[in-house]
Protein backbone atom coordinates (compact mmCIF):
# COMPACT_ATOMS: atom_id res chain seq x y z
CA UNK A 1 0.00 0.00 0.00
CA UNK A 2 1.17 3.48 -0.81
CA UNK A 3 0.25 6.82 0.73
CA UNK A 4 -0.31 8.29 -2.73
CA UNK A 5 -0.19 7.47 -6.41
CA UNK A 6 2.97 9.58 -6.62
CA UNK A 7 4.67 7.41 -3.99
CA UNK A 8 3.65 4.29 -5.87
CA UNK A 9 5.05 5.71 -9.10
CA UNK A 10 8.39 6.51 -7.43
CA UNK A 11 8.58 2.95 -6.12
CA UNK A 12 7.70 1.37 -9.46
CA UNK A 13 10.35 3.46 -11.22
CA UNK A 14 13.13 2.37 -8.84
CA UNK A 15 12.18 -0.45 -6.45
CA UNK A 16 15.82 -1.27 -5.59
CA UNK A 17 16.15 2.15 -3.95
CA UNK A 18 13.65 1.04 -1.30
CA UNK A 19 14.94 -2.50 -0.74
CA UNK A 20 16.52 -3.19 2.65
CA UNK A 21 20.27 -3.69 2.76
CA UNK A 22 21.81 -7.14 3.27
CA UNK A 23 18.86 -9.01 1.83
CA UNK A 24 16.57 -7.83 4.62
CA UNK A 25 18.57 -9.67 7.28
CA UNK A 26 19.78 -7.99 10.45
CA UNK A 27 22.40 -5.41 9.61
CA UNK A 28 24.07 -5.68 13.00
CA UNK A 29 24.14 -9.47 12.73
CA UNK A 30 25.75 -9.13 9.33
CA UNK A 31 28.36 -6.81 10.84
CA UNK A 32 29.03 -9.50 13.46
CA UNK A 33 29.35 -12.23 10.81
CA UNK A 34 26.03 -14.06 10.92
CA UNK A 35 22.61 -14.02 9.28
CA UNK A 36 19.54 -13.47 11.44
CA UNK A 37 15.95 -12.38 10.81
CA UNK A 38 14.48 -8.96 11.57
CA UNK A 39 11.41 -7.30 13.02
CA UNK A 40 9.52 -4.74 10.90
CA UNK A 41 9.66 -2.08 13.63
CA UNK A 42 13.44 -2.41 14.09
CA UNK A 43 15.03 -0.28 11.41
CA UNK A 44 17.13 2.76 10.57
CA UNK A 45 17.40 4.82 7.42
CA UNK A 46 20.94 6.04 6.79
CA UNK A 47 21.81 8.09 3.71
CA UNK A 48 18.56 7.01 2.11
CA UNK A 49 19.19 3.29 2.68
CA UNK A 50 17.06 0.99 4.84
CA UNK A 51 18.85 -1.10 7.48
CA UNK A 52 16.81 -3.70 9.37
CA UNK A 53 17.69 -5.20 12.74
CA UNK A 54 16.68 -8.19 14.83
CA UNK A 55 14.67 -6.08 17.28
CA UNK A 56 14.57 -2.57 18.74
CA UNK A 57 17.19 -3.39 21.38
CA UNK A 58 19.61 -4.33 18.61
CA UNK A 59 18.78 -1.05 16.84
CA UNK A 60 20.14 0.75 19.91
CA UNK A 61 23.38 -1.24 19.69
CA UNK A 62 23.57 -0.69 15.90
CA UNK A 63 23.18 3.05 16.34
CA UNK A 64 26.15 3.33 18.70
CA UNK A 65 28.56 2.97 15.75
CA UNK A 66 26.57 3.20 12.52
CA UNK A 67 29.40 4.00 10.07
CA UNK A 68 31.61 1.24 11.43
CA UNK A 69 28.75 -1.24 11.55
CA UNK A 70 27.83 -0.47 7.94
CA UNK A 71 31.44 -0.87 6.80
CA UNK A 72 31.82 -4.18 8.63
CA UNK A 73 28.46 -5.48 7.35
CA UNK A 74 29.38 -4.56 3.78
CA UNK A 75 32.70 -6.37 4.22
CA UNK A 76 31.00 -9.46 5.69
CA UNK A 77 27.97 -9.63 3.38
CA UNK A 78 29.54 -11.71 0.58
CA UNK A 79 30.18 -14.55 3.05
CA UNK A 80 27.17 -13.98 5.30
CA UNK A 81 24.83 -13.99 2.30
CA UNK A 82 25.77 -17.65 1.68
CA UNK A 83 24.91 -18.74 5.25
CA UNK A 84 21.69 -20.21 6.56
CA UNK A 85 19.88 -17.90 8.99
CA UNK A 86 20.50 -18.60 12.70
CA UNK A 87 16.81 -18.52 13.62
Amino acid sequence: QFASADNQKLFVENPDKYAPQFGGFCSYGTAQGYKVSTQPDAFSVVDGKLYLNYNREVVKIWQQAVPGNIAKAEENWPEVSKMEPKD
